[in-house]
């Protein structure tokens, strides 16, 4: 079955899916730092005290998903999902209105928690459920929604931000959140049945059988992929995070580097496309331990990058990494651990990522209170990509084997 065959069949998950991913947006990195500039002068902020508020807030959200995150085991999409989006819209609010320093851990936390985290993860545990032999097609269509959040939103609010106060921006985006959950409870009308109670439609992990959480974290293959689920998350991270603080090293301005973002997007969206084929035709154990690969090459690139068009460069190669990344880790859980328990699993999984989101930003500032800039940081980031590479191979190299017949 083609793209456009199983799109038009599978049209009102996938948009749904696709909607989950997009309205994440309010709660990802690359728009809350939208407002770095305005949120520091605000509240007499360093970039290492707003960073460190951003590490604490998003802690919190990262210890938060190991429950919060269990939740897709038990509920539907169509009723937890309204719930979510419901928060995610006060906590943009909040962010409006928040009056002092302190009082931002717990924005920052409402945000992390409900966009980042839960709005992912209710996307992701969905694709894997509904969608067995085509998940990867599945996955990669759903995470358009996080393309096109990072290719419309940022340009978009840059553009509102010259000549509207931004607290008022966020007023903006709560308004579009809610008027997103009338959608998405009309696309979910007739939720497919969750995998937890179908076993019919279920997918076995290693060994022909679905495993815990608890047997998830006693199992070496987890700790071979940490560097792998936390690079991405506290690297990629602090890349949107610094932008401001990149731009103003590297003496481009704000504007321009913003309206690179549909390249790097393009990338993203045509990688995440690849992968999805590939999933479902060569198996997610090829494909995982490569895609820290073009994140470490890419902030290689913006280390040494002196124009903009090098900037447009990492930025794309970054964008192939994200575009792997959106697909091939979220199919590997499924794969991997089975899909009875996936909801528990994948939020072990969710909150290390969130907690990567949360070191970042926090390690970067104080380095660069330091007086190391981050363009000098992104060498030994890189390095750690390479390494983390190297040590995931080897672990799916050696429990691969222990697959049921013919997973993928």
């Amino acid at each position: 079955m083609g793209y456009i065959r199983f799109l038009i069949d599978n049209r009102l998950f996938l948009l749904a899916g696709f909607l989950l991913t997009f309205t994440s947006s309010y709660g990802q990195t690359y728009f809350i730092s939208l407002f770095a500039g305005e949120i520091k002068e605000a509240f007499g902020l360093t970039d290492g005290s707003w960073g460190g508020i951003y590490t604490i807030g998003t802690t919190l959200s990262a210890i938060t998903m190991i429950w919060a995150g269990a939740l897709t085991d038990r509920f539907r999409v169509r009723h937890l999902s309204l719930g979510v989006m419901g928060l995610l819209a006060m906590a943009c609010v909040a962010m409006a209105l928040v009056p002092t320093g302190f009082l931002l851990v717990f924005v920052v936390y409402a945000l992390r928690l409900t966009g980042q985290g839960m709005m992912s993860q209710l996307s992701a545990v969905a694709m894997s459920r509904w969608f067995v032999a085509a998940r990867g097609r599945a996955i990669s269509l759903a995470s358009m929604g996080f393309a096109a959040g990072q290719a419309l939103l940022p340009v978009i609010f840059v553009a509102l931000l010259v000549r509207f106060d931004w607290r008022l921006l966020w007023v903006l985006a709560a308004i579009c959140i809610l008027v997103t959950i009338p959608v998405m409870q009309m696309l979910l009308r007739q939720e497919r049945t969750p995998q937890s109670m179908s076993d019919s439609t279920q997918s076995l992990g290693m060994g022909g059988r679905h495993w815990t959480r608890a047997e998830l974290l006693r199992h070496p293959l987890f700790y071979m992929l940490i560097p792998l689920i936390l690079g991405p998350a506290a690297w990629g991270t602090a890349l949107f995070f610094q932008q401001v603080h990149l731009t103003e090293v590297k003496g481009w301005s704000l504007v321009s580097y913003v309206a690179l973002m549909p390249v790097y997007t393009l990338a993203t969206i045509a990688f995440t496309f690849i992968t999805g084929w590939a999933v479902d035709r060569i198996g997610v154990k090829w494909i995982v331990p490569f895609y820290l690969v073009p994140f470490g090459v890419s902030f290689l690139i913006l280390a040494y990058a002196d124009t903009i068009f090098m900037a447009g460069a990492g930025l794309t190669v970054f964008g192939i990494g994200q575009g792997m990344q959106a697909t091939a880790i979220t199919a590997f859980w499924a794969v991997f651990y089975g899909t009875r328990n996936l909801g528990s699993i994948k939020a072990a999984a969710a909150a290390l990522m969130v907690f990567g989101s949360a070191i970042g930003p926090g390690i970067t500032g104080a380095l660069i209170d330091a007086g190391i800039d981050f363009p000098q940081q992104m060498i030994p980031i890189a390095a750690y990509y390479f390494a983390g590479a190297l040590l995931a191979g080897f672990g799916i190299l050696r429990y691969q084997r222990d697959l049921p017949s013919g997973a993928a």
